[in-house]
């Protein structure tokens, strides 16, 4: 059968033992941080893919997209409602109000943003209904005074449902006994976790119960919007803005939460650089490797040459060598890589039930596990570098073997 000589004396000397097994050792070593560096660079990666579409799906998924208010309580949110939809933008559009308050119960008090809405249509604008552990968002009831908390606001307030809890607003009413805080008792009605900062400080009441709490009159204090495109809600929203008739500020979750989703995204390419750095280390050993390898076989060379072989074959030779390195090394690394990638949540949820600890506290993280999403091209673009590298690393030392002199290196033979 033909074989290329350039291919098949490069794999004859990769596969040969060494009579120097130093040599063997920093081959297998340069092999070994290879595979471990693509390894851990897709998994790294995966990770802060997860982040970022948990980010997208629970939190995005929660809160709104983007806001319309008017310069106070809109008199027709009805209007305005019918309105923004008419854009092609918006999927959805449902009335709201927001506030700052406290919750009591248990003996604990827990800061909470409180939010009135409209059941039937905060479900098409939220992903609350898909989270509910106990109850329903149709059990808010206009006159009830209803509450639906969180699920870390319930464990740290000992709630469950039917319970009541007092509301205490940051605004102050005169009575005849003083100045006493605005305040009202609720009952749980349900109790919801999507995985993130927001179980321990987002409530829903009905929109009717909050208007008569925060006293706007029976108004919405704005409207929220559902787009299609996260990243297009500035520019919806300010277009929406535009059909209506009067003055109107807009919002969107680039002011809320922008911060937090830039910061996933620095983080995710500058931990990518720092990792990809050390693929490049563990590939240019090849270079070291590959160097004792030409110094180890320069009788071997002189006598290639003085049989006819070409400075150039010389040089693919020794480039196969290196080549076989890098390329196994890629290969090895990314299968573990995918398959870390793909059982990382699982396994660090089985380390948690072992060792009894949670490393990701939703009290201090936008979540309470660590997600994964291996993404193929991320998989492509790593491999690719890590060959890439692993064929630059080589041509030195195959250049440096092309240049051997036969009969220097012979004369002491």
């Amino acid at each position: 059968m033909f074989k290329p000589l350039s291919l098949y004396i490069g794999l004859r000397y990769t596969a040969a033992k060494r009579r120097n097994h130093f040599i063997s050792f920093i081959s297998l070593t340069s092999m070994i941080g290879l595979m471990l560096g693509v390894a851990v660079l897709i998994i790294v990666l995966s990770v802060m893919n997860g982040f970022d579409r948990e980010l997208k799906q629970r939190i995005l998924g929660m809160v709104p997209h983007a806001i319309i208010e008017g310069v106070g309580p809109l008199p027709d949110w009805q209007e305005v409602d019918r309105r923004v939809e008419e854009h092609p933008r918006i999927l959805a559009a449902a009335p709201f109000i927001q506030g700052q308050g406290m919750v009591t119960g248990g003996g604990n008090v827990r800061g909470v943003m409180l939010n009135g809405v409209l059941p039937e249509q905060e479900k098409t604008v939220s992903i609350i209904e898909n989270h509910m552990v106990e109850g329903s968002i149709d059990d808010l009831v206009s006159g009830e005074f209803g509450i639906i908390v969180g699920k870390l606001m319930a464990a740290s307030l000992r709630l469950e449902i039917g319970d009541r809890v007092t509301v205490v607003l940051p605004e102050a009413s005169v009575t005849p006994a003083g100045v006493l805080p605005r305040l009202k008792r609720f009952t749980v009605k349900g109790i919801f976790s999507v995985g993130a900062e927001l179980d321990g400080n987002y409530t829903l009441i009905h929109m009717e119960d909050a208007a008569k709490l925060m006293r706007t009159g029976g108004k919405a204090q704005g409207v929220r919007l559902l787009v299609d495109d996260l990243f297009a809600a500035p520019k919806v929203a300010e277009e929406a803005a535009r059909l209506l008739d009067g003055r109107y500020y807009i919002s969107d979750w680039t002011r809320t939460h922008g911060n937090l989703f830039q910061a996933i995204r620095m983080e995710k390419t500058m931990i990518g650089l720092l990792l990809m750095f050390i693929v490049a280390v563990a590939a240019f050993n090849i270079v070291s490797t590959l160097v004792m390898v030409v110094t180890d076989k320069t009788a071997d060379i002189a006598i290639l040459r003085t049989m006819g072989a070409t400075p150039g074959r010389i040089m693919r030779i020794f480039i196969v060598q290196g080549a076989v390195i890098g390329i196994f090394g890629t290969l090895v690394g990314t299968t573990l890589g995918v398959v870390g990638a793909l059982n990382i949540s699982a396994f660090i949820s089985w380390l948690e039930g072992v060792l009894g600890h949670q490393f990701l506290n939703a009290n201090v993280y936008f979540i309470s596990y660590l997600p994964s999403q291996l993404q193929w091209v991320d998989v492509f673009i790593i491999s690719g570098a890590g060959l890439a590298m692993s064929l630059l690393a080589t041509i030195y030392p195959a250049w440096r073997a092309s240049r051997v002199d036969p009969a220097e290196a012979l004369r002491y033979e």
